[in-house]
């Protein structure tokens, strides 16, 4: 390896998902050779497959690992043959009038359940048998069993194998800075150029490919792929409903206690089964490991198409196409005056009033309008929380503008014109300021938004003395708790460090209560505050800022695991909106803290290794500020997708800071911070006293 070269194909690890008893095919001598009997649980091969792969047995961990992709894809595939079987072979029948009327209808349902019964149990067992844990599933839906197939891969000198593998990761987690890089290390050692998604969603691909080829101008490729996409998205949709039919979260009952009516119970169950089912709109048009849908995806397989097919002369499938298209939107002016301009093309020749919109549109569009009525009489009449969202954004338009054909200029100035919707930048809801006054004499400034290459950014140094670090540090020491503020999770971001963390109202409690110095514990507080002042007073906010939370943290690098290693203490995110690198977008929906304005991070040592806080763009990757922690220093800036951000690997030691998190909006208060408060002013009474830190400091500037 060339000096100064980085070892290649080291993805994140996540933590051991939950062990479960081995499959007997994965404890047999060889791996996972068993073939006979149901289906085995894809969560139990997987557990398997991470054992083994921690164990050293990298051979048995590849196979346990790709039996158990296969296996939750093989289980898909049983239920959604069995369900659309019973389906065709128990009709539902329409209850009758009067007493009894109801029982020809739950006799045809109990009818239809027996039917998936006998047809799943052969092949797959019980159904106990296949209830993994949320963890396991959300591991699948991140594609992290890829990350610990390619590296067992890479271990048995497969590397086109480990490459698909990572590359098949990597299309769910695009925020892995370095990965790309690996994957080019991949291609050049294994001599492979293209790469496989082994996850990839046919309809999806086969659209990207119709926008390309459209982009290019090559019509005809266009309109097969997608045509295609179209064919696809319909099958994909049915396999959607069916699988919406299985079983549901209860999520405001626990099962064992529920003790609702039967038509109570019907209707609880039947309303969740419906919103998956509407939702598979936003499912379908959702790409692998993203969090918000490709906007208007549906209608803009027909927009693309009616121009398409208008560009090679087939007017009837163009008029046809733009038709289907308003159906999704009745008054787009531009597809209107297409629409018109076709019917006119083919005057003479036939009847446009013949040619109607396509008909699985209309049944779409028909049956998903049924769909949210439903759901908001539920909302209405049964206390359910509902809001349907905008699934047909017209914002989600073609961007043309730069791929208009040279030759359009010829065109009649009435004929069809290209849609060039555009959708608007976020707009910020305040004014912008910074450079405000920093309320105390001894806090140094560094860096303001145009050195640091962003936007609303500060960097400072001396907001606390060594001492006062010090101090701060064995407070820490006293408090924190493994897991604390990550909903218990030692290691919530990487396996190869542990967290701790620890509130202001637990180092108050606990000095309090004498396990702590009072004075230290207070500390803790006062800084917290003059932090919250100095941010409030630079960015000269013109209404108070609040606190929505406040967490001491420490992260601890895990001897044993920093050897080649390639993840980021903190994967790059932003803290009030859902980053979408792929999109360039930062959606500001939950669950995201939304409602979070500002952030902090003030921190208390320097010794340890790696650990630099960096700033990116918008893609996850462009690093285009770094800032090495030290005692004392504090990094303040705006919480939205304009600031992008994450911590490299600590490697060595550990890290401690105070992060802070601001909002504008009081609704959104940090509840401890008012009982903190609340404690402070008992304390002040009882004459306690503050800690040597004043917060309302006699040399304001």
């Amino acid at each position: 390896m060339a000096p100064g070269s980085r070892p290649w194909g080291a993805l994140l690890l996540l933590p051991l998902p939950l062990l479960l008893p081995l499959p007997s095919a994965c404890r047999a001598e060889g791996g996972c050779g068993g073939e006979g009997g149901p289906l085995e649980p894809f969560d139990a091969l997987y557990a398997s497959g991470v054992e083994a792969y921690y164990g050293g047995d990298f051979a048995g961990a590849a196979r346990c690992l790709e039996r158990a992709l296969r296996s939750r894809r093989e289980l898909r595939a049983a239920r959604l043959r069995c369900r659309r079987r019973c389906r065709g072979q128990v009709r539902l029948v329409a209850p009758g009038a009067g007493a009894g009327g109801d029982l020809p209808f739950f006799g045809s349902v109990l009818r239809r359940a027996g039917c998936v019964r006998r047809c799943e149990e052969p092949s797959l067992g019980a159904p106990s048998r296949h209830l993994a844990a949320e963890e396991v599933r959300a591991d699948f839906q991140r594609r992290v069993p890829y990350s610990y197939l390619q590296r067992a891969y890479i271990q048995l000198n497969k590397l086109e194998e480990a490459a698909n593998a990572a590359h098949t990761f990597f299309m769910a987690n695009p925020e892995h800075m370095e990965i790309q890089q690996d994957i080019e290390n991949y291609k050049t050692t294994a001599g492979k150029v293209s790469l496989i998604d082994r996850e990839a969603r046919q309809h999806m691909e086969d659209y990207s490919a119709g926008v390309r080829h459209y982009d290019k101008e090559e019509y005809e490729l266009a309109i097969d792929f997608l045509e295609r996409a179209l064919k696809g998205y319909y099958s994909e949709d049915e396999d959607c409903q069916i699988m919406c039919e299985g079983p549901q979260r209860f999520e405001e009952h626990e099962y064992l206690e529920y003790k609702a009516g039967l038509y109570e119970a019907i209707a609880d169950h039947y309303m969740q089964v419906l919103a998956c089912k509407h939702d598979c709109v936003r499912e379908l048009a959702t790409r692998s490991g993203r969090i918000s849908p490709i906007e208007n995806f549906l209608p803009l397989h027909y927009d693309y198409l009616q121009f398409a097919y208008y560009r090679v002369g087939d007017y009837v499938k163009a008029l046809e196409c733009a038709k289907s298209y308003l159906l999704f939107h009745p008054d787009d002016e531009d597809v209107l005056e297409n629409a018109g301009y076709y019917e006119g093309l083919l005057e003479g020749t036939m009847d446009p009033n013949t040619i109607k919109p396509r008909k699985e549109a209309k049944m779409l569009l028909r049956r998903h309008k049924v769909e949210s009525h439903l759901l908001q009489v539920a909302a209405a009449g049964l206390g359910y929380s509902y809001t349907e969202p905008n699934y047909w954004n017209r914002y989600g338009a073609r961007q043309d503008e730069h791929s208009v054909p040279s030759s359009i200029s010829s065109e009649p100035e009435d004929g069809p014109r290209l849609s060039l919707v555009k959708k608007p930048m976020p707009k910020l809801d305040r004014e912008l300021k910074e450079g405000g006054p920093l309320l105390y004499s001894d806090v140094k400034f560094v860096y303001n938004s145009q050195q640091l290459n962003g936007t609303q950014r500060v960097l400072l140094d001396n907001v606390i003395s060594e001492e006062q670090c010090r101090e701060l540090h064995r407070v820490a020491s006293g408090i924190m708790l493994a897991g604390d503020g990550y909903r218990g999770k030692t290691s919530p971001h990487t396996p190869n460090e542990r967290f701790e963390g620890a509130t202001v109202l637990k180092a108050l409690k606990y000095g309090y209560e004498g396990r702590v110095p009072l004075k230290s514990a207070r500390l803790f507080y006062d800084i917290s505050e003059k932090a919250r002042r100095i941010v409030e007073s630079y960015f000269m906010l013109n209404s108070t800022l609040y606190f929505s939370y406040t967490h001491l943290v420490c992260r601890t690098a895990l001897s044993g695991q920093q050897e080649r290693r390639n993840d980021l203490s903190h994967p790059i995110h932003a803290d009030n909106c859902l980053l979408d690198p792929e999109a360039n977008e930062c959606w500001k929906e939950p669950p995201a803290y939304t409602f979070r304005d500002y952030s902090a991070l003030l921190y208390m040592n320097a010794d340890f290794e790696g650990g630099e806080f960096i700033f990116t763009e918008m893609d996850a990757k462009t690093v285009t500020a770094s800032i090495k922690p030290k005692c004392g220093r504090m990094i303040s800036f705006s919480s939205g997708g304009e600031n992008p951000h994450g911590v490299k690997a600590v490697t060595k030691g550990q890290r401690c800071a105070v992060a802070l998190w601001f909002t504008l909006d009081p609704l959104y208060r940090e509840l401890e911070r008012i009982q903190a408060d609340e404690v402070i002013a008992m304390l002040d009474q009882e004459h306690l006293g503050p800690s040597e830190m004043n917060i309302n400091p006699k040399d304001e500037l």
